[in-house]
Formats: structure tokens, sequence, C-alpha cells
């Protein structure tokens, strides 16, 4: 039998998902790796680690399968997007870490571009607010900082790549990126699909050092064993496609490290005027794109993982819902992740966390309330974002991603929000979004109406908070917010 194998690299672990015809998953293999601080606010990885990593997690995955690269009709890679990597075109070694999409050392350089124009400078060409979020200033401040690194780069000796640049070029030799991880550099047009010269003038990036941009869904090249790679997506949007929401105004949430609803916007870009991104949803093979509204939060996932890792209060992340259980309610405290900042729809990198409302009565079980209750209020801002610029008003929201076995947390968000949360069959959507891609390239999968019959609901959350509870705590959390603004100075 043939199976579809998803590689897909995350912020915190890379796993190897095996899927068959029907888009279920036949094995999984997965490694973490470690996250580098070198000082505060700066977030590395180590890319030879990524890429072992990832080969492990494949070989895993085929030996608990029982089967051999003859098995694997295509290869698809989803991915960190954002996450900057260069190395030497002659021997394929990185000149540094990866610098992580959290990471806010770019700050400076992006303060700098926006006095000339202000942080949407470029929102109009590629759908972007200038943060430090994106892979351009990331590259610029690479360049800046390596010694001879510019120089090398203009000779072209030196390539780019995000994430699943970094994998295909290791896989296949092939130096390309999709078009949905292309718009996450800053650095590419929305409307042509191709590198902005103007904004690469700007950042001193030269044109030579990046990927050909290509589409979601065709093959790149093979592997040694002579598999294709055919399917490459951000993260993000593998999710949205694993989530079959291939119609204009059908919606997805993915909660992971930090977290990321999509909304479908069909063949014409919108420019948000609420703070959201403006992003390519997918391109399958020589089709149009489809565009995507994106509201992008940072922290969510990744607050569990510092309840456990910085605090000791739990000792596994799916410990939090117990201790969250153990009190009625949030014990009047909001905690409000800006670990990186605050990004949609505020965008301020100068925010920094805090827990607020503190009193002697909070304890523990308080604390991690809060914390789940924080990823629920910021997927209400960003819902409400998403409302006022798409002028659809969400009926019911897919979620997928760590946090949705968290039953707490998943009655919270429906209440918050006031729409039903529906949990699919498969929720390791960003990997099947992967396969998929892959799987439609080499006619594994027919059509995208076959994907769809593939989907169905496991469990749905129906809202039961009433109106006055509901929104008396979003202003509290609301005001909440407005404490964490310009603590950077």
């Amino acid at each position: 039998m043939k199976l579809i194998a998803a590689i897909d690299q995350g912020t915190t672990s890379t796993r190897c998902i095996l899927f068959d015809q029907a888009g279920l998953p036949v094995a999984i293999a997965q490694k973490e790796h470690p996250q580098i601080y070198p000082q505060p606010g700066w977030v590395e990885h180590d890319p030879m680690e990524i890429w072992a990593r990832t080969q492990g997690v494949v070989a895993e995955a085929m030996t608990s399968a029982k089967c051999n690269p003859g098995n694997i009709a295509a290869i698809g890679i989803t991915n960190q997007r954002e996450t900057t990597v260069i190395w030497e075109k002659k021997s394929g070694r990185p000149i540094h870490n990866a610098i992580v999409w959290q990471d806010t050392r770019t700050a400076g350089i992006c303060a700098e571009l926006a006095g000339q124009g202000g942080q949407d400078r470029y929102r109009a060409r590629t759908g972007l607010p200038l943060a430090t979020y994106f892979s351009g200033p990331k590259i610029k401040w690479l360049l800046d900082n390596l010694p001879g690194a510019r120089k090398r780069a203009e000779k072209g000796e030196l390539l780019f790549g995000n994430i699943d640049t970094w994998l295909i070029w290791n896989l296949t030799g092939a130096h390309v990126t999709d078009v949905t991880n292309a718009s996450r550099t800053m650095l590419m047009n929305l409307a042509t699909l191709d590198w902005e010269e103007g904004i690469l003038r700007d950042m001193g990036i030269p044109h030579r050092m990046l990927p050909k941009i290509v589409s979601s869904s065709e093959v790149y090249g093979v592997t040694r064993e002579g598999i294709p790679v055919a399917g490459d997506l951000g993260d993000q949007q593998a999710a949205l496609f694993g989530q079959t929401c291939f119609a204009p105004g059908e919606a997805k949430n993915t909660y992971g490290t930090g977290c990321f609803m999509l909304m479908n916007t069909g063949g014409m870009p919108v420019e948000s005027k609420n703070g959201l991104l403006t992003t390519v949803g997918y391109k399958i093979g020589g089709q149009k794109p489809v565009y995507a509204l994106e509201g992008s939060i940072a922290i969510t996932g990744a607050l569990v993982q510092w309840l456990r890792d910085n605090l000791g209060l739990i000792k596994k992340a799916s410990d939090v819902e117990a201790l969250a259980q153990s009190v009625d309610d949030n014990g009047g405290i909001y905690f409000v992740p800006a670990f990186s900042g605050l990004y949609a729809p505020y965008w301020k990198d100068s925010a920094r966390g805090a827990i607020v409302g503190m009193t002697r009565y909070v304890n523990k079980g308080h604390i991690a309330r809060a914390t789940l209750e924080a990823t629920a209020y910021q997927t209400r801002e960003v819902l409400d974002a998403m409302n006022k610029d798409s002028g659809v008003t969400l009926s019911s929201l897919k979620a997928d991603g760590g946090m949705v076995g968290n039953e707490l947390f998943m009655q919270f968000q429906a209440d918050i929000l006031n729409v039903p949360v529906i949990r699919p069959k498969v929720p390791e959507t960003t990997s099947l979004g992967a396969a998929y891609a892959a799987g439609l390239a080499v006619g594994y999968w027919p059509d995208i109406e076959s994907l769809r019959q593939n989907w169905s609901a496991d469990k749905t959350w129906q809202p039961r908070m009433d109106d006055n509870r509901r929104e008396s705590l979003f202003r509290g959390w609301q005001k909440a917010v407005t404490r964490t603004f310009d603590w950077v100075e």
C-alpha cells in the first residue's frame, strides 16, 4: 500500500506522519529540539540538529509502519514559518543558528525602516506590518552582524531559506520555497508572487541568495531514495488546507506554540484595517493563488510550557487542566503573555508579559486557569478583527493543534467567542495539509473534493455562558492588555 509522508517541522519539535488514502495517520514519530536563548528576547535553533531530527523521525515512522521508500508516494513539508537560516552553498553548513520567528532582536531594524514611512510602509505590497516576526529583517540582521556575510551573499556563496527551504535543499538539492512561506518574509509582492526588488534594496538583501518561489503543490525534486518531495506549506496554511477550508469565509484556528487563525478570502488579497495579516493561503500547481486573512498570536501553548519549565507549577503540559479545574474561576487575574511583544491585532514589539489583578487570594490554580483563558481571549480579539475585515460573521470555528484535547479550555473558548468550536476526527491537520498538497501533486488524490470527503468532526463545544458575564470578562482582558504596552523603552 502506498502512503504519503508529511514532515512537520515545528517550533519545539519535528514530526513525521504517514497518511493513507482516507487521510488517516498510519504511523507517527516525533522528537523535540532545544530552544536556545542567548539573551533576553533572542530565540534560536540549531539547523543541523533540526535536519538530524528530521531524518530521525522519517526513519522511525517508516520502521513503525514496516514500510520502505518504495511505499512512499510523495513527501510533503510543513514548517515553522519566518524562522531564518543562512547557509553556505558549497558546504551546506549554516553560518549561524536559525533565528526563530519569536525572536525580537530586529526591533531596531524595524523601527529604523518604519522611520521612513511608518509601520505599514510595505503593507500594500506584502500584506504585513513592519515587525520582528518576519524573515526579511532577520536576514538583514545576519548580513549586518556576521563579518563578511553580506559580501559573501553578494558573490552567491550564501543561501537563505525559511525551514521549508532548508529541508527541501537537504532532501533534494533544490533551492525553492512555496508562495505561503515566501509571503512571510516581507520580501514577496502578494500580487506578482515574486521578490520585491525595492524592499530588497531597502534591507540590503542580495536577490541571488533567495530561493525560487514555487507553488504549494508540485514536484520540487526527489530524495536520494527517489521519493518525490511535492508539497510545501507554512504550518498555518497547511492547517487551513488540512481542515479543507477551500471556500471563501471558511476559517480554522491552530493552537500550537502560538495561535493562528486563518480565513480563506478567495482569489483576491483583502487588506486588513484591523491589525490582521494578509497572506497567501495556498497555490495548487498552475492554478491561481488563494489568499487568507491571518490573526497571529505569539504565545499560547508556549505559556503552558513556561508554567512547566520556568516555574515548575506542573510536571507535564497536560497537568494544566487538572490544576485549572481546582478553582472555579480565574480569581480576578489575567495573564497577558506578551513575552515577544504583542502580535495581532496590536503589533507592539515593546509590550512585555504581565499578570494583573493579583491579591492574597490568588493561588497556582488561578494562574493555571488564567494561562488557559489567555489563549481564548486572544483568539476572541482576532476573531472580532476578522469579522470586521472580511464582512463575514463566522458561524463556527474549526480548531486543531495541541490544546484541543483540553476540555476546560475548549469550553471556555466556545463561551468567550459565542460560536461553536469544532475539533476534527484527525487533529493533526497541519501534517495532513502537507500530505494533501504532496498527494495532489502526484495524483494520489484526484482533486480537492476528494479531500473534503475525508474531513469529519470529532466533537463540538457549544457556548453556554450568558452575555453579561462574557462581555464583563472580555472587558477585563482588554484592560489587562493595555497594562503591557510600551514596557521596553
